[in-house]
């Protein structure tokens, strides 16, 4: 059984999320052969505070572009 673990930044609508499930789900279904209820798609939304890069959050670029 595939699982396809995401991890994200928050904030995107439901609809960005479901076409994101449906396309991943269909990578893999057309690339393992895997039937349909065998495949498991996670997506984890991280809220920006928690998301960190070069020791910068997402929230804190997002502030500094606000000024």
């Amino acid at each position: 059984m595939p699982l396809v673990e995401i991890s994200i930044v928050a904030g995107r609508s439901p609809e960005k999320i479901r076409a994101l499930i449906h396309q991943v789900h269909a990578a893999v279904r057309d690339s393992l052969d895997a039937p349909d209820e065998a495949i498991r798609v996670l997506v984890r939304e991280i809220p920006p505070a928690h998301w960190a890069a070069g020791d910068i959050t997402k929230a804190e670029q997002e502030a500094s572009r606000e000024r």
